[in-house]
């Protein structure tokens, strides 16, 4: 066995040296007829990945709270990470039901709790909308009207389409900075619950020490299902829904992977920003340095209000895990700028490009002092951004969960004032569920006396911004350079505010301005006199943003031109492709790493306390060898995580990685720590994301777990090699 094993590791190493890099592009669906997929290695028809009529592979992906998540069984089992869900299991947790410490299972379906906050957005289709989006758009217009001309005419276009039902839930995403516009209709599914999550030590084996790393051996993974009512409908939760019936499922297969593999990945990844100039990224770089800072210390104060206090930390969980994961990569990020020279890079294709605008003067003419202008741009934007900066942090997570929802309460009641389509989006009628639940979910992730010290301790640092930065409701009381004073002025918001009251803040949304107004409650007196401030910051924002679109718009245009059209835009959100071989990697010199990991490594980095505590049952599985189907002939071991050259970001999380029949081998969960400058330049040799291996999830699930019902329930799934 020794020798296959050395085998395996010596075709590994002729897989390295001779493979063809992966692409670089996340492609929307009708972007996939031009990567030739058989030839690289696709083993099913590409027409059967993404389908109109929703039975396409492609619409078994849902859209999942701002990550990815995929239809694994008939009866809306939905696969995803733990990290994904952390959310529902977060807030479902009390000190008493530790869910996040202990995991949860429901033994039968009668037993699955809500997953408070999350909706499932099914894929219906999407279709090319430039023309009615810009149709409105007339020479002259300031950028400001430019602007309210896109947004009039892409709200008309999504409630046009919403009238197919109740559940229909569209947005309007933008490609290439405005040259092309898509309306993408989904399927909300609004009962979604929380089926199976494994244990801290498991599903965030690693914690911030192992994140972004290579190698890896967390197993981060949850599943939830989706309910609807009985006529199929997408609704509230209710006991009298019945489980949804999706029209596509993945087939998962317990074949594993091994070097060379062809994979593919879909999923919804959040931002990335390759069509970046070199002004745009000089000015990103300064964003990560500031708010690595920041951050850094936001986690600080958290983590030790929650000391001792665990159901303070509990509810400051998920922030303080979101923070984490944020700051190591924007440390990953600059890092990458600094090892590739991204400066130089972007400098250089700069000057290909002005050389190839150079070669024709109608081009000379139209786009060829577009790097000029848009470097100009970018200074006069970063004067505003980071005037504008501090006063937009007040109203979020920067400063108080309580003046958050007070913002919110004013600006909702102060829209709703106005018909319908005249207000602005995220405030419409379409809106206002999740406006009332975002007040209700609030309860879940903060507390009151550690709210109130975090505001003070934030106004306490705002003693050391120049005034000409500090929003003017604050410099008198930090024109006095008092501590105490802060003191004073925070304790009497909290002391006289109703606003503790979850019941009594939804009340407020049906008032009027005057009435709200009336009740002199100081935390919606100070929201009302930040967003006087913050409505002229709002419009200048709006109208520099469109400035900065229509710049792009011109620069995007002609790269479009010089790639032949292969280009892909960058992600936004939106349903994406991307593909690429199972690879290990060589980060620095002299070292290398295999492409997939086993369950001895997770014995090996055992020290008895989190984040690398084993459960004594996964212990005692593996001293006994009792790995079942799940172990790996190759590596005579159950495989934990494994590497593809696929491109994935923020929100592709829970994606599923498919093999080249189109069947589930493992679930997207990271990237490596080189990889994460590929947001803003691929280092194709060093792009890699990491998967959970699906034989490590179905160890757990069953060897560990003992949860039957779910595996009953994935049988049927489960391809016949596996069984």
């Amino acid at each position: 066995m020794r020798l296959l094993r050395r085998s395996w590791v010596f075709g590994l190493i002729l897989a390295v040296a001779f493979m063809a890099w992966a692409d670089e592009g996340m492609w929307m669906p009708h972007q996939m007829k031009m990567l030739d997929l058989q030839k690289l290695g696709l083993q099913m028809n590409p027409d059967d990945l993404y389908k109109k009529d929703g039975t396409g592979l492609m619409s078994a992906i849902v859209n999942l709270a701002g990550g990815t998540g995929e239809f694994v069984s008939p009866d809306g089992l939905i696969l995803t990470n733990h990290h994904v869900a952390f959310g529902a299991i977060q807030r479902a947790a009390t000190k008493e039901k530790d869910y996040i410490k202990e995991g949860f299972i429901a033994s039968s379906r009668s037993e699955e709790i809500p997953a408070q906050g999350y909706t499932a957005d099914v894929l219906l289709g999407y279709d090319e909308i430039t023309e009615q989006i810009v149709r409105n758009i007339k020479p002259g217009m300031t950028y400001l009207e430019i602007y309210y001309a896109i947004e009039k005419a892409q709200k008309e276009l999504i409630a046009a389409a919403e009238k197919e039902g109740p559940d229909i839930r569209c947005t309007v995403a933008s490609m290439y900075s405005g040259n092309q516009y898509y309306l993408f209709r989904f399927k909300r599914l609004k009962d979604i619950r929380l089926v199976y999550a494994p244990p801290q030590d498991l599903g965030n084996f690693g914690g911030d020490i192992d994140n972004w790393m290579w190698p890896r051996h967390t197993c981060d993974f949850s599943f939830l299902r989706a309910y609807v009512s009985k006529e199929g409908g997408g609704v509230d939760h209710s006991p009298e829904n019945v489980p949804y019936k999706p029209k596509s499922i993945l087939k998962i297969s317990l074949d594993g992977v091994t070097p060379g593999d062809f994979t593919f990945v879909m999923g919804y990844p959040g931002q990335t920003y390759r069509n970046y100039t070199q002004s745009e990224v000089r000015f990103d770089r300064e964003i990560l340095e500031r708010r690595s800072g920041l951050f850094q210390d936001i986690i600080a104060f958290f983590e030790k209000a929650g000391q001792n206090h665990r159901d303070v930390e509990i509810k400051y969980a998920g922030l303080v895990k979101g923070l984490n994961n944020a700051l190591k990569n924007f440390q990953g990020k600059i890092e990458g700028m600094d090892k590739v020279a991204l400066a130089s890079k972007k400098k250089a294709a700069e000057e290909d490009f002005r050389a190839w605008v150079s070669r024709e003067p109608k081009r000379q003419d139209s786009c060829g002092q577009i790097l000029n202008r848009v470097g100009a741009y970018m200074d006069k934007f970063a004067e505003f951004y980071w005037r504008n900066d501090l006063i937009t942090g007040a109203t979020g997570f920067q400063g108080s969960t309580i003046l958050s929802q007070a913002y919110t309460i004013f600006r909702t009641v102060e829209e709703r004032q106005k018909p319908d389509k005249d207000r602005e989006p995220s405030f419409q009628d379409r809106n206002l569920p999740y406006i009332k639940q975002r007040i209700q979910l609030a309860e879940r992730s903060y507390d009151l006396p550690t709210d109130r010290a975090f505001f003070k301790y934030q106004l306490k640092k705002m003693m050391t911004v120049p005034r000409d930065r500090v929003p003017a409701v604050f410099k008198e009381l930090l024109g006095k350079n008092s501590e105490a004073a802060i003191d004073a002025y925070v304790d009497s918001l909290y002391d006289k505010t109703i606003l503790a009251d979850p019941e009594k803040r939804l009340e407020l949304l049906d008032l009027t301005p005057a009435d709200l107004a009336k009740l002199e409650d100081p935390m919606i007196s100070l929201a009302a006199a930040l967003e006087q401030e913050l409505k002229i910051l709002r419009e200048e924002g709006r109208a520099l943003g469109q400035e900065r679109t229509e710049l792009k718009k011109i620069y995007e245009k002609a790269r479009l031109e010089m790639n032949e059209g292969k280009l892909a835009p960058d992600a936004n959100g939106t349903i994406r492709f991307t593909h690429g071989p199972v690879e290990g990697y060589s980060p620095r010199d002299a070292v290398h790493y295999l492409p997939l990991t086993t369950l001895r490594g997770v014995i090996e980095k055992e020290t008895g306390e989190f984040p690398f505590r084993v459960p004594s049952k996964i212990k005692e599985l593996h001293r006994e060898r009792d790995f079942g189907r799940y172990e790996d002939e190759r590596l005579r071991d159950v495989p934990c995580c494994f590497l593809n050259t696929t491109n994935v970001t923020g929100g592709n999380s829970g994606s599923p990685t498919l093999n080249a029949r189109g069947e589930q081998v493992g679930i997207i969960f990271d990237m490596t720590y080189e990889s994460v400058i590929g947001d803003y330049y691929v280092i194709p040799e060093l792009q890699r994301s990491i998967s959970v291996d699906i034989r490590y999830v179905l160890f757990v699930t069953e060897k560990f777990s003992g949860a039957q019902n779910i595996m009953e329930e994935l049988e049927l799934n489960i391809g016949q090699e596996g069984k």
